[in-house]
């Protein structure tokens, strides 16, 4: 009798803090965002200059993302680019997480959300191509704060009331409002079904293969529960146990670097699957094709697949150092460039390009509802940001994972040559973030000396330390 109440009492902390959680972040809504029409601005690989024919550059001004002047020159083309990234944000009132009562990830599940918007651009480039753009992007609106405040305040009183009183049941109340406008309905051709087939991949429920649910799971394998922390290398690794699924997916797999290394031998082996495994044209759980509009996509070919390279980083000590200012800059300037994982000091975002001195990033700290993506017309408008946020470097926390996608083993060399190049380190710095080198991991034998239940952790090298000691070894 003691430990049911126990139980008891620990499922009802449990439901305060998710419903708080809930009015909490339904609250942190998207502030304007503003842009200097003076400076261009860099989204994953692609630059947008938002100054009009008819200025002469003498004064400073800027356009609010939510405002009708921010469509000027570039500005349309930015907007939809932007809109069109997945957008994975916390989620309620979704199916328990495996060992866990928890039906919310709001409050922790921050790194795990800008991980999977990572894999999704990997997997636009895979599948759509960098150009693709959703067709309804400019159509959604800004986020309504009056609604959202008041829907959540009415919902934390009735929860709240109803877990007091034993009586909370799943048909006390309904879902939370969709915060987007919904869109219209069918999709007009191919990009979109494929579109749609990729953004069920990351639903809400167990059986999306790169859903929380999922996620989660595998983070078991590392000793992370639900509700726990995960830093950017953690995810890294979880991120690839999720792509290295070769049921799932035969055309593309994931690499993580080791110790700020990438090395090559390693990428080279992942771009050619394993022979027992299936050509992708033979699967028939493979998902859809690129299109035919589209270069050709190494999954197509039955000797070669392509990566998802991930490459856990400390950029500094305490904070960021400014050294690697623009050294980020560069990395977010590629067109192979999926991104950075990251964010603030226990506040993780996903950083997808930049302007001056101010990273750009999609924020994954605002509660939306559960979507039932087994439905074949699902709406797609919670998936997709119309508010973009910028942040000064100055703020950024040292520990991220950066993101590259490499199509083919001839396109990694191309990447690693220009990469190399960008690491090139100044007169000032040292170290590198990252470095290339030939051959596989285990031929340096990183693990030696390590007790197996330290193997199982993700440990990269500070790169501003000069001494070989365990203390060159950062867990995120």
């Amino acid at each position: 009798m003691e430990n049911k109440g126990s139980d008891e009492v620990e499922k009802l902390k449990t439901k305060f803090l998710s419903v708080w959680h809930n009015v909490k972040y339904s609250w942190a809504l998207k502030s304007k965002t503003a842009f200097s029409r003076n400076s261009p601005v860099l989204l994953l690989g692609k630059c947008y200059h938002f100054k009009s024919d008819d200025d002469d550059g003498s004064t400073e001004t800027c356009y609010e993302a939510s405002d009708e002047d921010f469509i000027v020159g570039d500005v349309d083309a930015f907007r939809k680019d932007f809109t069109s990234r997945v957008w994975l944000t916390y989620r309620s009132e979704f199916p328990p997480l495996p060992g866990s009562t928890l039906t919310s990830d709001c409050g922790w599940g921050c790194m795990l959300r800008a991980g999977q918007m990572m894999l999704a651009q990997a997997l636009i480039l895979h599948f759509l191509g960098r150009d693709w753009t959703w067709s309804e992007a400019l159509t959604l609106q800004p986020l309504d704060t009056e609604t959202w405040t008041t829907t959540a305040a009415k919902r934390m009183v009735a929860s709240l009331e109803a877990s007091l009183h034993g009586s909370l049941r799943p048909s006390d109340h309904g879902p939370l409002p969709q915060a987007l406008v919904p869109g219209s309905g069918a999709e007009a051709h191919a990009q979109e079904m494929h579109h749609r087939a990729l953004v069920s991949w990351f639903g809400d429920s167990s059986s999306a293969q790169f859903g929380l649910h999922r996620l989660v799971h595998l983070g078991l394998t590392m000793r992370k529960r639900a509700g726990d922390w995960y830093g950017p290398a953690v995810v890294a690794h979880i991120i690839k146990l999720a792509a290295s699924d070769i049921n799932f997916l035969a055309g593309i797999t994931a690499y993580v670097s080791q110790d700020c290394t990438v090395y090559s031998a390693d990428v080279v082996d992942s771009h050619r699957p394993p022979r027992e495994e299936q050509t992708y044209a033979e699967r028939s759980d493979a998902p859809p094709p690129p299109l035919n509009n589209q270069p050709a996509s190494a999954s197509a070919l039955p000797d070669s697949r392509a990566v998802i390279i991930l490459i856990p980083v400390r950029l500094g000590g305490e904070k960021t150092n400014p050294e690697y200012f623009d050294f980020t800059k560069s990395i977010l300037s590629l067109e192979y460039c999926i991104g950075i994982i990251g964010g603030k000091p226990k506040q993780a975002c996903y950083f997808v390009g930049f302007q001056d001195d101010s990273l750009i990033y999609m924020d994954p700290h605002y509660c939306q509802s559960f979507v039932d993506v087994s439905t074949s017309d699902f709406p797609l408008q919670s998936y997709h940001c119309p508010s973009p946020k910028k942040m000064p470097f100055s703020k950024m926390d040292p520990s991220c994972t950066i993101g590259f996608y490499s199509r083919s083993i001839q396109d990694y060399e191309r990447i690693s040559q220009e990469l190399s190049k960008v690491l090139q380190p100044s007169a000032k710095d040292k170290y590198p973030a990252f470095t290339f080198m030939q051959g596989h991991g285990r031929d340096y034998d990183l693990s030696a000396g390590l007790t197996p239940e330290k193997r199982e952790w993700p440990f990269i090298r500070d790169p501003r330390r000069t001494v070989t000691t365990a203390g060159d070894f950062v867990l995120l």
